[in-house]
């Protein structure tokens, strides 16, 4: 880990994918921008982690892909949260939530 990027811990980069998608549909490109930016810069993903990540939330039904047309009139696969992705989402964040609140009690023990 840099001063500059922040190493994910297993599993996060699909928490932050599928929270992501539960906005709106959106491309790969579109995916790693949104999250570069509400992080302020400070994750960036790279193509190498984004698209096999993309394929294992599509493969356990997570997320849903079709065809579309970008922005910038490009043709792109789009990425939607299923139903399944969703409920999945909410049980990811309650777990992220819990192990947060307990580790940050433990790092403000006195």
């Amino acid at each position: 880990m840099t001063a500059d990027r922040i190493d994910l811990p297993q599993g996060t980069l699909e928490l932050l994918i599928l929270k992501t998608l539960a906005l709106e549909p959106r491309h790969g490109w579109g995916i790693s921008e949104r999250i570069r930016q509400v992080s302020g810069e400070a994750l960036s993903i790279r193509q190498g982690s984004l698209y096999p990540a993309l394929h294992r939330l599509e493969r356990r039904g997570w997320i849903t892909a079709s065809w579309g047309t970008s922005d910038h009139n490009r043709r792109a696969k789009y990425y939607r949260l299923t139903g399944k992705g969703r409920r999945q989402l909410e049980s990811d964040l309650a777990a992220w939530r819990a192990l947060t609140a307990a580790v940050g009690h433990v790092l403000d023990m006195s």
